[in-house]
This record gives C-alpha cells, sequence and structure tokens, in this order.
C-alpha cells in the first residue's frame, strides 16, 4: 500500500526538482524527505530516481507515479473537503484573482453570491498569476482566477484542473490622431514607435516582445507600468504605444486622447480560468457564479 504522505513528497519533487525545495516546502529536513522517498521507492518495487550527474531526478517510471498520486491525492483531497461540507455552499472560499478580472467577473459573483448562497463568504486575495497559482499549491486560497496568452503557451500545472471562462483580444493603444489608428493596425508600421510594456519578467512584457518578433522587429521599450489605467494615461500624454487586453476598456475606461485598435499581423488572445485543485459545493458555486 502506498502512503499518501509520501506520495504527496513525490508530487512536490516533481513540482520543484530538488530534495532541499521539498523540505522547505513541507516543513522538514532534505534528509528526512530523501528517506520517505526511499521508502516509497521500496514500496513501489521500482526505481522512482536516477542520479543526474550530482542531482537526482524522476525515472518514467517515477513520473507515471506522480501521475498517479495527483488522482489519488486530489481524491483524499475532495474526500475530506465532501465529509466537512453539507451539499449547501458554505463557509469561507479564498479567491486569488488579477485586478481587472476581480472586477468584471469576481465582484459580481460575489454580488449575486449573496442572494443565491447566503451562507457562503468569499474572501479575495488580489494575485498576479503566477502568484494565484503557487497560492493554490500551498493551499492559502481554494479558487484562482488567471491568464495566459497564446502567444506564451503554458501547460496545466499539476494536481490543478481549470474552466475555461472567457477570451478576449490583445488591443493596441495608440495616441489619438496616430496615424495608424483609423483601421486595424499592422504591428509593422510600428517598428520605429516608442513602447509601453508591463514590468521586465512579467507575462505582459514577454507578450509584447513575442507579438513584435512575429512581426519582425524587437520593440523600443522605453516605459514600464502594470496599472492598465496608468498605462492608458501614458498613451493619451502620447508617451508611447501598449498592447493591452480588451476588458481593460470596460473595466478602466478609455481616456480622452486614446484609441484602441484590433491587431491584424497577429492574433494576440487572453484566456481566462479558474483554477482548483480540490472541489467542494461551495468552490463549484463560485465557479458556476463566474461563468464557468
Amino acid at each position: 500500500m502506498l502512503e499518501p504522505t509520501r506520495l504527496r513528497l513525490l508530487r512536490e519533487f516533481a513540482e520543484h526538482g530538488t530534495m532541499t525545495a521539498v523540505g522547505e516546502v513541507c516543513g522538514m529536513t532534505s534528509s528526512a524527505v530523501s528517506q520517505q522517498l526511499a521508502t516509497l521507492e521500496r514500496e513501489a518495487k521500482v526505481a522512482l530516481f536516477e542520479r543526474a550527474g550530482r542531482r537526482v531526478r524522476l525515472t518514467a517510471e517515477g513520473q507515471r507515479l506522480v501521475r498517479h498520486a495527483n488522482i489519488v491525492l486530489n481524491a483524499l483531497d475532495a474526500a475530506e473537503e465532501d465529509l466537512r461540507a453539507a451539499s449547501t455552499p458554505r463557509g469561507p472560499v479564498r479567491v486569488a484573482c488579477f485586478a481587472t478580472a476581480a472586477v468584471h467577473r469576481l465582484l459580481p459573483a460575489i454580488a449575486t453570491a449573496r442572494t443565491r448562497h447566503p451562507e457562503l463568504r468569499v474572501v479575495v486575495y488580489e494575485l498576479e498569476p503566477h502568484e494565484a497559482v503557487e497560492a493554490l499549491r500551498d493551499g492559502s486560497c481554494d479558487l484562482a482566477i488567471a491568464f495566459t496568452y497564446n502567444l506564451i503557451p503554458e501547460g496545466e500545472p499539476p494536481g490543478i484542473s481549470r474552466r475555461l471562462l472567457g477570451v478576449e483580444p490583445i488591443l493596441i493603444a495608440l495616441p489619438a490622431g496616430h496615424p495608424a489608428a483609423t483601421h486595424e493596425v499592422d504591428l509593422r508600421l510600428l517598428r520605429d514607435e516608442q513602447w509601453i510594456a508591463g514590468s521586465q519578467g512579467t507575462t505582459d512584457h514577454e507578450m509584447l516582445d513575442r507579438a513584435c518578433a512575429l512581426a519582425g522587429f524587437h520593440p523600443n521599450v522605453i516605459h514600464t507600468a502594470d496599472d492598465y489605467a496608468l498605462v492608458l494615461r501614458m498613451v493619451s500624454e502620447g508617451l508611447g504605444a501598449s498592447l493591452v487586453p480588451e476588458l481593460v476598456a470596460t473595466v478602466v475606461g478609455v481616456p480622452d486622447g486614446v484609441a484602441l485598435r484590433r491587431v491584424s499581423t497577429v492574433e494576440i488572445t487572453r484566456t481566462t480560468h479558474a483554477l482548483v485543485r480540490t472541489v467542494t459545493p461551495a468552490v463549484n458555486a463560485m465557479i458556476e457564479l463566474l461563468g464557468g
């Protein structure tokens, strides 16, 4: 019989890659982690790890067991939650969400929940997608709302399922009166433009780099900002062009002096998902209210 605690350690090893990292996440010494995983290997009666230089990595059998561990552990988590919760959604649901989706989706869902599920209480954390996924993994939130760009493919996080909430185009924001702002914009015509991008290292910044690369140039990023209201104000002051999700126009509003146009050169979209590890009546109720 494979012991669930050791399966959890194996899943964390697959995620973090070293015994030391697993120990930090789980509050154990790396030696204790190594001993527990060695016991799991004996229980499984197959080699789960192999040497790769000075480190160890999962064998094909180890990776296969990780997939089974995800199924087993998610089922155990769901069983425990199901025993603690009645079929009626109730209690706190901790939701990690990025700002525009919080305004557009989460707050209206909370307002509806007050009437439809009066015993349900929602706790909101504003987090960027990678932070929300980490919060979901470490159990500090129950539901995450995150986005991905089609130009930056991402696999489904292990042990986490997702529900589609929506897909929106990415638009280009230009100063009103810009020669290219009268129709759909060919990015190739903006190779000499100054750009406003998300902070270095963010997916917004990478999305701009990839979109412009597909148009055959590297963008001349002069300014960085992560707040879309600020970005649009900067565009209105003529500081540069920027790529922004269509939802921004609804949530933030478009200031005078800004033209939002579709991009004709390459399709750029942002997809929003609800991410969960453990499905409960309360989490399901929130996903339904979010439109998933």
